[in-house]
């Protein structure tokens, strides 16, 4: 190596002696809320960076998507099976108000559900709601024997496929574009839809197992403050919990006592 090359040699290790900083140091926490649809309004929580000049963190913090299991916000193991996508539109103090962003499958549940011996037919609709969401709706079902079938098998044609696939259309074009988007939710949860749609193509072929097992909001209205605030109106989540009748009693009971010992000691 040549002489007074390499300068660095004999200066020792490059930021020697400089502390690690914490990176959660400059983080704060925020509370999400779900929407007056579902039972549980506390998500969770979602953390971000402090406002430091022109980098705010309520800006920073909107449009976050968050992916939800159905069952911990309605408080129901039995619906597992979605998950919901809910999406930040307004911060208000530490609190991240949500709307719908989207619904889904699970893979083991959509796994579970595919077998060998009959027909699988998937359909999805660009619909509009009421208050102007624009939504792709996918819908899957399943054919089934039919009553004192002895063939193993339980295939569909082509042209009943086609007959299907277009009463689902029909029906899910109906039911979502003649309500709101917290209507059409609610919906969604106890299968109204795939229940109307496996009513209407059994003269067709019978069905089994019918879902709306995917929703995508393609494109949102203006955003509206107070229809957001509609939505996040209902605080029943903060009411506390419900308190035993006999115990109630028993407690104004003993606060009445209380009330009336109070001035004989005086």
């Amino acid at each position: 190596m040549a002489v007074g090359k390499n300068k660095r040699l004999s200066k020792g290790k490059k930021g020697k002696g400089k502390k690690a900083a914490d990176p959660f140091a400059k983080k704060e926490w925020y509370e999400v809320r779900a929407p007056s649809m579902f039972t549980s309004r506390a998500v969770g929580k979602t953390m971000v960076s402090r406002t430091t000049g022109t980098k705010i963190a309520s800006e920073a913090l909107k449009n976050r998507i968050i992916n939800v299991s159905l069952a911990d916000l309605n408080n129901d193991e039995d619906q597992a099976h979605r998950t919901i996508r809910l999406r930040v539109d307004e911060v208000q103090g530490r609190n991240c108000l949500t709307n719908f962003h989207g619904m889904n499958f699970t893979s083991d549940k959509l796994r579970s559900l595919v077998r060998k011996w009959q027909t699988l037919i998937e359909c999805s609709v660009d619909v509009k709601t009421l208050d102007g969401y624009y939504l792709r709706i996918f819908c899957i079902s399943f054919t089934k024997k039919r009553q004192n079938q002895l063939k193993k098998t339980a295939y569909a044609q082509t042209a009943q496929i086609r007959m299907i696939r277009k009463k689902m259309t029909e029906i899910i074009t109906n039911e979502a574009s003649s309500v709101e988007l917290k209507d059409l939710v609610l919906k969604f949860v106890p299968e109204i839809i795939g229940t109307e749609i496996q009513k209407a193509c059994s003269a067709i072929y019978p069905l089994q197992n019918t879902y709306i097992r995917k929703c995508k909001v393609l494109k949102t209205p203006k955003f509206d403050v107070s229809k957001l605030l509609e939505l996040h109106a209902d605080t029943a989540d903060d009411a506390g919990a419900k308190v035993d009748r006999a115990i109630a009693e028993d407690v104004a009971l003993a606060a009445a006592v209380a009330g009336t010992a109070d001035p004989e000691q005086k």
